[in-house]
């Protein structure tokens, strides 16, 4: 019996999005269905206060492949935006990402070489051959100033352990720069949707038969009855029951408050270091397109251990999950109707220019193509 549709994409945040724009265009039919109230996944924003707040965190497009930036900018023009956050340590504020205003903020270093002189010096001091975790890895990239001021305490918030007990690879580089350049992204393309993301997702599913508020795992063989495939783009885990355990994530949680001020914080994003303060940073939304509105919307975003109530947003790529997540890679494979794609299924942390890439790279190998 003919099904009704050549695909049912489970998840409509970019890798569905994408996948099953990208099977319109080849004449296949799909549904997408998510059990959120709302299309787009993280990227989803809400309109408050005509400001486009970004609902799971700040979501800045930036990339260097050419043909992604001109991929995303046939549904949306792309604005000018470009991310220059600030840290706010023990009172003081710190430009971002480590350059020399960086350098100049903690030591009035003036110019390149007094900065590199004075960070070789406390790595020489400070740092050591073989680091076995993350502080060691940190004291051995940047020395004891830039690691106790900026990184140590941001970094056990964010991941809810001391940094002597956090992996080494969690930062196997952190980027120094010789200038004073605040743009936080290398990345020769940069900016925000013109109207939010929700105009991107909106294009990209244009024609497309889509459902929300559905649970596919509380209806499975309904959904599955309804095409020839699946495209998936949840947990790998729960696709197969937890059947070899659970992976770790960590989890977030974000407070969201509209201010009776035009401008709260001079910036998008403000990062605040200090262990004594919950929340690793405050979104300040109007920022990213440039907002004129007389008030504002502001996020705070807390860090939180994940269980099955909360939403996955960073999988632990220790080795204990690395191996349990090639156990489910290898059961995945078995499955010969389903694909498996996005940060969840492939238990990675992507930016979304690599998600739309992975999800473009499945279109061509699901239709064969070179």
């Amino acid at each position: 019996m003919q099904k009704k549709y050549d695909y049912l994409i489970v998840g409509s945040g970019l890798f569905g999005a994408v996948f099953a724009h990208e099977a319109k265009l080849r004449g296949k039919t799909s549904l997408v269905i998510d059990k959120r109230t709302h299309l787009g996944g993280n990227v989803y924003c809400k309109e408050v206060e005509g400001i486009q707040v970004h609902q799971y965190g700040a979501h800045i497009f930036h990339t260097n492949d050419e043909s992604i930036w001109q991929y995303v900018n046939r549904f949306v023009p792309f604005n000018h935006y470009i991310n220059s956050p600030v840290a706010l340590a023990k009172g003081k504020l710190y430009n971002l990402p480590f350059n020399m205003n960086t350098f100049y903020q903690l030591w009035g270093t003036k110019t390149p070489a007094e900065a590199q002189a004075k960070l070789a010096e406390q790595i020489a001091q400070y740092g050591v051959a073989e680091p076995k975790n993350l502080e060691e890895q940190a004291l051995s990239l940047v020395g004891k100033d830039i690691y106790e001021t900026l990184i140590k305490e941001y970094t056990e918030k964010q991941w809810g352990k001391k940094a002597t007990e956090l992996p080494s690879f969690i930062i196997k580089r952190l980027p120094v720069r010789l200038r004073f350049d605040n743009n936080y992204f290398n990345d020769r393309f940069q900016g925000i949707p013109v109207g939010g993301y929700n105009k991107l997702v909106d294009g990209l599913l244009d024609g497309i038969d889509t459902q929300t508020g559905v649970d596919y795992f509380a209806d499975r063989a309904h959904f599955d009855g309804l095409a020839d495939k699946v495209v998936y783009t949840g947990k790998i885990d729960e696709f197969f029951g937890y059947e070899l355990g659970q992976l770790a994530y960590r989890s977030l949680r974000f407070e969201t408050e509209v201010l009776g001020t035009d401008n709260y914080q001079g910036c998008a994003v403000v990062n605040y270091n200090d262990g004594d303060v919950p929340f690793t940073r405050i979104i300040e939304h109007k920022h990213f397109e440039f907002g004129t509105q007389p008030k504002t919307v502001i996020t705070r975003e807390y860090p939180q251990n994940w269980d099955l109530q909360k939403e996955a947003y960073y999988p632990i790529n220790d080795d204990h999950n690395q191996g349990l997540y090639k156990q489910y890679r290898v059961l995945a494979a078995a499955q010969e109707n389903v694909i498996f794609g996005g940060r969840l299924a492939e238990y990675r942390y992507y930016d979304m220019h690599q998600i739309i890439a992975s999800a473009l790279k499945a279109v061509k190998v699901a239709f064969a193509e070179a």
